[in-house]
């Protein structure tokens, strides 16, 4: 995978090879400002067919996932009977065996990045 730096620097620049998926919302200047982050770059995900890296501030580390380190991955949904709020995550299984969650956080309930992810 290239350097995730360099991937995130090319989609906010443009234009991006066809096989990758942007996706990015600005950040609110009242959330931002109240954050402590108003004088970052907005959120941005990026899923390319090595692999995806999200960046959501300079105060959280990039999540990076290299699709070539994975075994295998399973959709997951929850729901809560009390509401009618719906979970969506993706369990991830690697090949050394170890095991973990994808869910974005800036991007968590924009149901076109997780079919982005799966399809990658």
């Amino acid at each position: 995978m290239t350097d995730p730096r360099t991937l995130l620097w090319q989609a906010r620049r443009g234009p991006v090879p066809a096989d990758w998926r942007v996706f990015t919302k600005r950040r609110g200047k009242v959330s931002g400002f109240f954050g402590g982050t108003s004088d970052d770059p907005d959120p941005l995900l990026v899923i390319t067919p090595d692999g995806s890296v999200e960046y959501i501030s300079e105060r959280k580390p990039l999540a990076i996932v290299v699709f070539r380190d994975l075994a295998g991955m399973k959709l997951r949904v929850a729901g809560s009977s009390n509401s009618a709020a719906v979970s969506t995550w993706v369990d991830l299984r690697y090949l050394d065996g170890s095991k973990s969650k994808w869910r974005s956080t800036g991007f968590g309930s924009d149901l076109e990045a997780i079919q982005g992810f799966i399809e990658a």
